[in-house]
């Protein structure tokens, strides 16, 4: 990881590279502590919720075996010490109980010392009463012994003042108590304990210690006041890395929290709906029709929220502008941390402080470099001047030696010699673009595919939508393609999806565009929405081009009969569902044979070309196409089709011969009006389709 230095301290990680991680982050035993008087909720109200937390998978203590003394035992000082959120059943006789108020007490010190979430259950009784110990809740806590425990009044009225105060949820007589719990379970769930709050960071966090603590220096966490902050330093850095352990280290300090991810590839609106999402946790939230609709609830919305939000990898000042338009948009206390390659977007936006991010030391580069090279600290005595060689190459960038290091782990001195030796130039950039590549030019060819398509298509898309598209257009299993991906470092799975860092995206979608510089229709791969519109209308496409996928909103494109015409060898097409489409006949002449999988809704076509065979596709999701009138006329053959996706196509009136489908599994044919009675009772006739069949919907 690298290392930091600003404006307002030099910070210099030269030290023998701890292994760092903040220190909140992965200790906790429980994710929830309950505290509650036994003899009131024990059979009935905290058993449900115990039971509740525990059918979700949250981690919850509850101390319903260990024997009491005259003091709360270590085991459970421990165990609330241990737990990410307490949670305290307030109820009748709740104060009745030393131990229970010892337990309070407790709970309120890890929450002054360790930030820990602590939440109120008013079960039956009235908030005010806990707080001035009255009522029938203040006549159990005067069954105490006031002379015994006169020491701990005081700082159990304290506590229980404390307490009263706290945010949490008041339940009445005559309410469903099975609805209450859901409720709390799913509070719990959303805000306190969900599991994806916590980033994952890194394998090896060299030298990341050091970083987190001087960005927190800079954020000034305690004043409340707003706050923004720039990490700035190239790509392949650690910014982001950085970012994810600052967020995992302070996020337990602000009542919302958002990480807003790869803001340079995603829609604008779209990252919009998801800050706001995020911190007002409102599912009825409505849909943003505009970004500066976007920018008007962003400035409403949060003016009274105490939020931490991390932009990364801001690529245009119109990002800052629209999901930050001023400080004053969010509460005081509020931090706001941007990482980004360009330090000019960072000063046009009046950011507080900015953070330049260095290369790693030597020392700290060959200790990296060496835990992917030879899964140890450090190299080999035989292979020292190797690795010092590789590092060198490396510049320091943790991306360069993360990937060198994985390409030539457990290959001989021979093979590290020949790839070395191609590293050599005087350009340093690119001799780093050449390291990247190093990994590239030795994978086999459907790999290569595999790569270019995850590069140019799939980066951010979850793995099982991915995985059968690759399974249809390669003969190499997407199981293994993928894992193989992973070990040279080119792409990683997050969560349930693809990532790619960005250095490594831009060389593999740079490999396609030196195909053609002049020219994307002889390129294999056409993704940006120029590119696509100029292809599709001057019909410049070729038998090169193997892929075309459109993911931007509301493109206008010139259609025409010609446009599929010379592109062969096309296996690949996804359009966008709101793409428009000037002056279209609703004809084409030719549609490649080759197509494996074909996502197109809103597909404006009447009818498929009448010399379209491909008797390789898989895939055919054309819903809500409604000028569509008839797939194609007469039987056909597609041996391999498995699923059709027929929706909202308003205007076909006959279904396919499926005897020439013979392996489809699924067939989706709602909202299709003007299919006749007799085509569906010829459905129905069809045993051998109808047995195949694991979903049709009608």
């Amino acid at each position: 990881m690298a290392s930091l230095t600003t404006k307002a301290a030099a910070s210099s990680s030269s030290s023998s590279l701890p292994l760092s991680s903040t220190d909140h982050q992965n200790h906790y035993t429980y994710e929830v502590f309950l505290s509650f008087r036994g003899e009131d909720t024990r059979s009935n109200f905290t058993d449900h919720l115990h039971s509740l937390l525990c059918d979700r998978g949250i981690e919850t203590f509850i101390d319903d075996e260990l024997k009491r003394g005259e003091e709360i035992s270590s085991a459970l000082v421990k165990a609330i010490e241990e737990s990410r959120v307490s949670i305290i059943v307030f109820s009748q006789n709740y104060a009745s109980s030393r131990w229970c108020l010892d337990e309070l007490v407790k709970i309120l010190e890890c929450r002054k010392s360790k930030g820990q979430e602590v939440r109120a259950v008013f079960y039956k009784v009235d908030p005010s009463d806990v707080r001035h110990q009255r009522g029938a809740f203040g006549d159990a806590f005067a069954m105490l012994d006031q002379c015994k425990y006169k020491d701990s009044m005081d700082k159990w009225k304290a506590a229980l003042r404390e307490a009263a105060d706290l945010s949490g949820w008041p339940f009445k007589d005559g309410e469903s108590e099975a609805k209450f719990i859901r409720k709390i379970i799913g509070e719990l769930s959303a805000r306190v304990v969900n599991p994806s709050c916590e980033l994952h960071v890194t394998e090896h966090p060299i030298g990341l210690e050091s970083c987190r603590q001087d960005v927190n220096s800079l954020l000034h966490a305690e004043e409340n006041i707003v706050r923004m902050v720039g990490i700035w330093g190239p790509g392949g850095i650690g910014k982001t890395t950085i970012a994810k352990d600052v967020f995992n280290s302070i996020r337990h300090k602000f009542a919302c929290s958002c990480f807003l991810a790869n803001v340079r590839s995603n829609a604008l609106i779209q990252l919009q709906e998801k800050l706001l999402s995020h911190i007002l946790r409102d599912s009825t939230l409505e849909v943003i029709s505009s970004i500066d609709q976007g920018v008007s609830l962003i400035r409403t919305r949060m003016q009274n929220k105490k939020v931490l939000l991390i932009l990364d990898d801001v690529s245009h000042s119109s990002q800052l502008q629209n999901l930050v338009p001023s400080p004053d948009c969010f509460g005081p206390g509020s931090r706001i941390l941007i990482t980004t390659r360009d330090k000019r977007w960072l000063i046009a936006h009046q950011v507080d402080e900015v953070y330049e991010v260095k290369m790693l030391n030597d020392h700290q580069a060959l200790n990296l470099f060496s835990l992917n090279a030879f899964k140890r600290n450090g190299p080999p005595g035989n292979y020292l001047k190797l690795a010092q060689r590789a590092v060198r190459y490396a510049q320091g960038l943790p991306l360069a030696l993360i990937v060198l290091g994985s390409h030539l782990f457990r290959r001989s001195r021979e093979e590290w010699e020949a790839t070395l030796d191609s590293c050599r130039g005087e350009d340093p950039h690119r001799e780093i673009r050449d390291v990247l590549k190093i990994s590239y030019d030795a994978l086999g060819v459907d790999l290569k595919g595999y790569f270019l398509d995850i590069a140019c298509f799939f980066k951010g898309k979850h793995v099982d939508d991915v995985k059968p598209i690759l399974e249809a257009c390669y003969d190499l299993k997407p199981v293994n393609g993928i894992a193989q991906l992973q070990e040279k470092a080119l792409i990683k799975i997050d969560g349930d999806r693809i990532w790619m860092h960005d250095l490594i995206e831009e060389m593999g979608k740079d490999i396609v565009y030196q195909e053609s510089p002049g020219e994307a229709g002889k390129r294999s791969r056409v993704w940006s929405e120029e590119d696509i519109i100029h292809v599709l209308t001057n019909n410049t496409g070729t038998n090169k081009v193997i892929g075309i996928q459109n993911s931007w909103w509301f493109s206008t494109i010139s259609l025409n009969a010609k446009s599929f015409s010379k592109m062969k060898n096309l296996r690949y097409i996804s359009m966008g569902e709101n793409l428009k489409y000037k002056s279209f006949s609703g004809d084409i002449d030719y549609l490649s044979n080759q197509l494996r999988w074909l996502d197109w809704p809103n597909n404006p076509l009447q009818s498929f070309p009448s010399d379209f065979h491909a008797n390789k596709l898989v895939k055919l999701n054309i819903p809500h196409s409604c000028g569509i009138t008839q797939l194609w006329e007469e039987r056909k053959n597609f041996p391999i089709l498995t699923s059709m996706d027929l929706r909202g196509c308003k205007s076909l009136k006959d279904l396919p011969h499926f005897t020439g489908i013979p392996n489809l599994i699924e067939l989706k044919l709602d909202g299709c009006e003007s299919l006749v009675k007799a085509a569906l009772t010829l459905l129905s006739y069809q045993p051998k389709l109808t047995s195949n069949l694991s979903m049709i919907c009608i």
